[in-house]
């Protein structure tokens, strides 16, 4: 059972092949450059990588908008590379998962270019149409201020079509069983390479009714179970990990009522309230949010996590909320995106190291598993000159030579940043591995931790009172062992005195500092907390969790 969960108990590193490594010298990140940073990673700890779209692909929104579901981009290699990757990849004990984009394709995939003949062209009803301008035509947009519409008329189809991304990225009719039956054929396709499964991009587009003019629109959840009976019939551990930023109270129909949806979700409720905790030093609307996504059938799972390729979504939050978190973090408008949210790295965002690990220990200690984004890892920044989401999205700096080691060429996809405190001068792989207090080998060694911390993953979980507002206790027990995880949000150091409940608690063992902690004759631990400080905390039997090897 632990073996075909293994998610339960992963650590995902995403990153997009175009800016990660370039070795043919195109000035793009291809797969020959990615598999000879294999070792890189598999050395960093992470055993699961999360592949961006790689497929072929104009390029018009970072490979989102797929020209051919069964490829491999020219500029990435071809599918042979893909292959050898994959070989290598398995190799290391390192699973793959990919992105699987079927909301939309690109407007210059055959099937859309088919369907543009009209009513009878084959592939015309694998797209949504209305033949009269519809009335919602210009609301639900994804990306507002930049995107004007959601419905555009094409002059040879002379029908508007449905897109709830950009103009170029038609919606693909999912109410069309041949439609379904194709998606099911690119996921098998994918599988049969070697896949461990799919990150589903925007599942809630997916699977909601797109009637022109409809305003009471439907999410079909049994899509999501059709597509997982499919996953697990041709590969049984496969998984699905969705993109749904819903509120708490819609999420379990995404998971299933009986854990028969989608494997992980992100929780992006969470995130939100996470950064606004760190925003004022507050914890009491973080506990609030863990509280109301707790999950509840035992193979579901959060997915958490801090920063990604887009902007930092604040949308859940309210007006109020969201001003404290831009005046923090985003103070100036060209550092906010898309009226909700924030275009920027967590480090140049919280602008020191203690509050920087601060925040990667607690993403790494709440219920779910975790996902960090290339580059995270050695803190770096982002380039607010690069349009919308590209300032995120700047090539891995590996080292302190010429366009920070990632490609030989002079004209790279995107501009690495080479100016300022995160420029790959100071900011890079090579120099960090050399420095042992880097964030580098401070993140392998809480990568690590993590991995020896299956309560998280597997257990029960509570948050403990500590009557400061400032400081979050976590509480996990599995098989007679438990964790306690603390962090202190605020400036300032703070004493922290717990009670824990359980039998053999009475002394706790520091996984950081190996240092015990013994109760006080009343039970109760008293745990000093510097300011942005972190405490993990084990007790009980721990023979079962002893790592062979």
């Amino acid at each position: 059972m632990i073996e075909e969960l293994w998610y339960k108990n992963a650590v995902i590193y995403s990153l997009d092949l175009e800016t990660f490594m370039d070795l043919n010298g195109d000035g793009v990140g291809d797969f020959e450059g990615l598999t000879q940073r294999l070792d890189y990673l598999h050395a960093l700890g992470v055993d699961t990588v999360w592949l961006a779209p790689f497929q072929p692909t104009p390029n018009k929104d970072n490979g989102y908008d797929i020209k051919d579901f069964y490829g491999v981009d020219p500029r990435h290699g071809s599918s042979g590379n893909f292959v050898e990757f994959m070989h290598i990849a398995n190799k290391r004990g390192i699973k793959v998962i990919i992105d699987l984009v079927v909301n939309h394709t690109s407007d210059q995939h055959p099937w859309f270019q088919s369907a543009r003949f009209g009513k009878d062209a084959p592939y015309h009803d694998w797209y949504v149409w209305s033949q009269k301008k519809p009335s919602d035509w210009d609301e639900g947009m994804v990306f507002p201020g930049v995107q004007k519409a959601t419905w555009t008329y094409d002059k040879q189809a002379k029908a508007y079509y449905f897109h709830r991304f950009y103009s170029h990225q038609p919606d693909l009719n999912i109410d069309n069983p041949d439609v379904r039956e194709e998606i099911k054929r690119i996921m098998g396709y994918w599988l049969a390479l070697g896949v461990a499964g799919f990150r589903v991009d925007a599942v809630p587009f997916v699977i909601e009714t797109q009637k022109p003019g409809d305003k009471q629109k439907v999410q079909r959840y049994e899509i999501l179970e059709e597509m997982r009976r499919f996953l697990q019939w041709r590969r049984g551990d496969a998984i699905m990990l969705g993109e749904a930023n819903v509120l708490p109270e819609e999420t379990q129909p995404y998971f299933g009522e009986s854990g028969e949806g989608i494997h992980l979700m992100f929780n992006f409720y969470v995130n939100q309230y996470l950064f606004y905790a760190l925003a004022t030093g507050e914890t009491q609307k973080l506990q609030e949010a863990l509280e109301a996504t707790r999950i509840k059938f035992p193979t579901s799972q959060w997915a958490v996590f801090l920063r990604n390729h887009d902007e930092l979504d604040l949308g859940r939050l309210t007006e109020e909320e969201r001003q404290k978190v831009f005046a923090r973090f985003g103070p100036e408008e060209n550092m906010q995106l898309y009226e909700r949210g924030i275009r920027r790295r967590l480090p140049s965002m919280l602008g020191n190291r203690q509050q920087l690990e601060l925040a990667y220990s607690v993403m790494f200690s709440l219920p779910g598993t975790p996902v960090i984004r290339y580059g995270d890892e050695i803190g770096m920044g982002e380039n607010l000159e690069l349009p919308e989401r590209e300032a995120v999205r700047t090539p891995m700096q590996w080292t302190a030579n010429q366009q920070a080691g990632f490609s030989k060429v002079e004209k790279l996809v995107h501009p690495v940043i080479d100016k300022g405190p995160y420029s790959y001068q100071y900011v890079n792989v090579e120099k960090q591995r050399r420095t042992p207090d880097s964030l580098l080998n401070w993140m392998t060694t809480l990568i690590r931790l993590r991995q020896e911390c299956p309560e998280i993953g597997w257990g029960d979980w509570q948050i403990l009172p500590t009557n400061l507002d400032a400081v979050l206790a976590m509480h996990y027990c599995w098989k007679g062992s438990s964790l306690l995880v603390i962090h202190n949000f605020a400036e300032k150091a703070h004493e922290v005195t717990l009670a824990l409940q359980q039998a053999a608690e009475e002394k706790i063992i520091d996984l950081l500092a190996n240092e015990e902690s013994l109760a006080d004759e009343d039970g109760c631990h008293h745990i000093m907390l510097e300011a942005y400080g972190y405490r993990w905390f084990r007790a009980g039997n721990l023979s079962h969790l002893m790592r062979k090897g």
